[in-house]
């Protein structure tokens, strides 16, 4: 026996606009609640959904965890600019310059990384 994932929680302190920003950057649809977010019919049986948890209070320091998105049409630059142009910003967690990832934050500071060339299985 194993377990799977099967959702993303992220403790947040503005719920409406962390789902505004979450869903606009997935293509996720909100919930009544206001804070579960649900894949699209077209995102596959194995998309995770998303509960923005209240009650995140202030940042402080790098996450320990955080998800890692893709742009399916491989369009990496254009993507980051998407993403930026919704409330992500640009953040520095010690990269090289290297790395095959761009880190994002979102409006509330919380790091995510655009990977350029994703996996594939």
């Amino acid at each position: 026996m194993v377990s799977r994932f099967t959702q993303w929680t992220l403790d947040v302190r503005d719920p409406a606009r962390m789902a505004a920003f979450w869903s606009a950057a997935l293509g996720y649809e909100i919930d009544a609640d206001g804070q579960h977010l649900r894949p699209p019919a077209d995102a596959g049986p194995g998309a995770l959904t998303v509960w923005l948890q209240p009650g995140g209070g202030d940042k402080r320091s790098k996450n320990r965890a955080h998800p890692d998105l893709y742009a399916p049409d491989g369009h990496v630059a254009e993507e980051v600019d998407r993403l930026v142009t919704l409330g992500a910003t640009r953040t520095d967690v010690g990269q090289t310059g290297d790395e095959g990832f761009t880190v994002l934050a979102d409006p509330e500071g919380n790091e995510f990384c655009l990977i350029h060339h994703p996996w594939r299985r």
